[in-house]
């Protein structure tokens, strides 16, 4: 529930944002008057008939995706992205309805302003979501699956950036003599998998090692309800340039030879 909550603030935010820098990029170009030349009126609410669209193309770049992190270029783009296609449709809606347009450069205000402070919003606010979502208990409790150097490094990562994913418990195949990583409880072996999986409320599961347990993990994730991760390493993949792709609709894993700068775009 506290997560829908956040997730409903945070779109309900984003239109009034859009709404509102749209509405500041006219006052700053007409000045702060209500023009009889350039109507508010018809401004304002050809702008509140594009903002839900603008709203439907910027979460098909996935940027209110959980695991998504806000403050980063790609993300920086997909927003950019998003404001562009806000600009091109109230332009056409506009031009459609009444058939004139009052400045260009109001234009390029509207989408310089809602590009940089959309993405301000979403770096700021996915910081106090993330917080939130953390605390006791935790929305999404995550258990770790394996002892590993890999699982260490990535427990310290979720913990230090605050990750809605918050490991709770480890498990490791084999058994280990340490008591905790990081501050998270190793709780034993394999066995005690349901036990934890139902004491602890578990939400998403990661596989650190232990491959050949990878089918027993998924089919208790599967029973539970829970959200099976693995990592590269499992399988041996260490080049941390590995992504997850289609191909012809079926899930691929892509390791790529050395990329120049340009082929980001076409990732």
């Amino acid at each position: 529930m506290r997560y829908r909550i956040l997730m409903i603030l945070w779109l309900l935010s984003d239109l009034l944002l859009f709404v509102g820098t749209y509405a500041l990029a006219y006052f700053l170009r007409v000045g702060w008057i209500f023009s009889s030349d350039f109507p508010f009126d018809k401004f304002i609410n050809i702008t509140v008939i594009v903002a839900p669209v603008w709203l439907l193309v910027l979460a098909t770049t996935r940027t209110f995706a959980l695991t998504r992190s806000q403050a980063t270029p790609r993300n920086a783009a997909y927003i950019t992205y998003s404001a562009l296609v806000g600009v091109a449709l109230f332009t056409l809606t506009y031009y459609f309805q009444y058939a004139q347009f009052f400045s260009r450069m109001l234009l390029m205000m509207a989408f310089v302003f809602s590009a940089a402070v959309v993405w301000g919003w979403h770096c700021g606010y996915s910081a106090i979501m993330r917080r939130i979502l953390r605390k006791n208990p935790a929305v999404f409790p995550t258990l770790i699956v394996g002892v590993t150097r890999e699982s260490g490094r990535l427990i310290e990562r979720l913990n230090r950036s605050n990750h809605p994913l918050k490991p709770v418990a480890i498990l490791d195949g084999r058994g280990v003599k340490d008591g905790e990583v990081h501050g998270v409880p190793v709780r034993g072996k394999l066995n005690k998998l349901e036990d934890v999986l139902e004491q602890e409320h578990i939400t998403h599961l990661i596989q650190c090692s232990d491959l050949e347990q990878s089918l027993n993990l998924l089919s208790a994730c599967r029973k539970r309800g829970c959200t099976y991760l693995l990592l590269p390493s499992v399988l041996g993949i260490v080049e941390r340039d590995e992504r997850v792709d289609t191909l012809e609709g079926q899930p691929v894993t892509i390791v790529s030879p050395k990329e120049h700068w340009w082929t980001w775009f076409f990732r």
